[in-house]
């Protein structure tokens, strides 16, 4: 049995190495913020939203299979958190138990092998019952074939037989082997038989005639005979404990690999109750091939802001459709920052099948994700604050590729202007020329004016607004680059109104 709720025709590998870029995305997005709303302190469901979020994919069949069954998710939450409790209730039941194949005495393997087997058959009984159920209330093409194959795999003929196994496995009425005398009168070839059939009533059984047999009888105090006949009893069980040790353990696969299938979209919906309990929407994505250039969006805003303030934030309305480069400048506190990582973590989100924070969102997917933000000054002062930037973007070029997304914060501000614009808009330049889409929030008008000037098709240059006195909307507006970042509301705000 296979779940199959993260890819269509394989299993999601919770080891799978993460980008090399991993600790840079964590700290510059504050996917930590996202995680944590996602778990609600459960580790497990932390390490997945992390795993699945962080590798995502960019493959459009992948994003829309998962995007489908976390619509069904969302339509029916309380199917998928009683599901996600059938492995969770399996950990702990083994926890509790001690139930496992601890040991290699055949013995010790059919006795550990029979108490899993007849926990798991409980538990399978239990998803059964949810798929007859609930099955027929799902639509996605994931969680059909996941029900259908419960309710195929899981029938009356399944249950019946392996309780009839289980029954005659613990061999009440002792076991009974067959063999053959081998050389120098050594036993071989040793068979486990079905037992004697107890047919018609006690009456004829005690009348009727018998095969002659020849029989013993071992003292109770006569260990080595003792031994000598649980080591017959091992020899003639051992294949048929082996047998149900293997049918235990994939069972136990199957639900050790159902929970962190589960658990991505039971974070999924814990992120949900959280956003709709401020008020905030959210969209399914509508995600296009990498090497298409589409960005545009309505009331994108930044989920983890939101996330850490418990209120609804202010959402930007942008159409960056067929742009490789976009540009935001403008005033201090404006909002630059919130929506460069508003840009990152919805990129992140749909290409790992979620939602994403918006009323309406339009992008093209890409080959990676990139930021380069600026950093707090070196207190070791093993190098200086531009070496450190230089050498951060010099790791990132041995990284990226095409059509992937570059988000630069502050960049290159570690020397004068003059020089950290022609910096900035010669590596700008370069990845343009890669392929790669930009977006770069700076201060710094010399550089972020030698691009408008070029008139460039496929740039678009946008403003954190400010209305008159300062007053900041935290809304970004198209237009060209600002020439300050507007210090004197700072000196007005410090000490005019203060």
């Amino acid at each position: 049995m296979k779940a199959y709720l993260l890819y269509k025709n394989r299993d999601f590998n919770p080891q799978q190495p993460l980008p090399l870029n991993e600790y840079d995305l964590i700290h510059d997005l504050e996917l930590n913020t996202l995680f944590n709303a996602m778990s609600m302190g459960d580790d497990f469901l932390f390490d997945v939203s992390k795993q699945v979020i962080l590798s995502g994919s960019n493959d459009l069949e992948v994003i829309r299979y998962r995007q489908d069954i976390l619509k069904d998710c969302l339509k029916n939450p309380s199917v998928i958190r009683e599901i996600y409790q059938i492995p969770m209730e399996s950990i702990e039941k083994k926890r509790k138990g001690w139930l496992g194949i601890f040991t290699y005495s055949p013995d010790g393997v059919l006795y550990s092998a029979l108490g899993m087997m007849q926990m798991f058959v409980e538990l399978l009984r239990k998803l059964k019952k949810i798929a007859d159920d609930h099955g027929e209330k799902f639509e996605s093409e994931g969680l059909t074939a996941f029900f259908k194959m419960i309710q195929e795999e899981l029938d009356d003929d399944y249950f019946a037989i392996v309780e009839y196994h289980l029954k005659h496995l613990k061999f009440q009425d002792g076991v009974l082997i067959s063999a053959k005398l081998g050389a120098g009168n050594e036993g071989t070839g040793y068979i486990l038989r079905s037992p004697n059939s107890k047919k018609g009533n006690w009456f004829k059984r005690v009348f009727s005639s018998r095969s002659p047999v020849y029989s013993f009888n071992i003292n109770g105090r006569d260990e080595a005979g003792i031994r000598a006949l649980s080591d017959l009893r091992d020899r003639g069980i051992n294949l048929v404990a082996n047998a149900l040790a293997q049918s235990a353990d994939h069972i136990d696969s199957f639900l050790n690999m159902l929970r962190p299938e589960l658990a991505f979209y039971i974070g999924c919906l814990n992120l949900y109750d959280k956003i709709n309990q401020m008020g905030n929407p959210i969209t399914f994505p509508f995600p296009e091939k990498a090497k298409e250039r589409r960005h545009s969006f309505r009331g994108l805003y930044d989920v983890c802001l939101a996330l850490t303030m418990n209120q609804n934030i202010v959402g930007n309305d942008v159409n960056a459709d067929h742009k490789n480069l976009v540009i935001i400048t403008g005033a201090n506190q404006g909002g630059k920052s919130t929506f460069l990582r508003s840009i990152g973590l919805a990129q992140l989100m749909m290409q790992s099948g979620m939602y994403v924070p918006a009323e309406k969102f339009h992008a093209n997917l890409c080959e990676g994700v990139f930021t380069h933000y600026k950093r707090k000054e070196d207190v070791s002062m093993k190098s200086g604050k531009l070496d450190e930037e230089l050498g951060r973007m010099s790791a990132i070029v041995e990284l990226i590729s095409s059509n992937s997304l570059m988000l630069f914060n502050e960049s290159f501000t570690a020397t004068n202007e003059r020089e950290g614009s022609e910096i900035a808009r010669q590596i700008t330049s370069a990845l343009i020329d890669r392929h790669v889409k930009v977006f770069f929030v700076t201060h710094m008008y010399e550089f972020a004016h030698a691009f408008f000037d070029k008139r460039m098709k496929d740039a678009i240059f946008l403003q954190a607004e400010r209305k008159a006195g300062g007053r900041r909307t935290f809304k970004l507006i198209e237009g060209e680059p600002s020439q300050t970042s507007f210090g004197e509301d700072v000196y007005k705000e410090v000490f005019v109104n203060s």
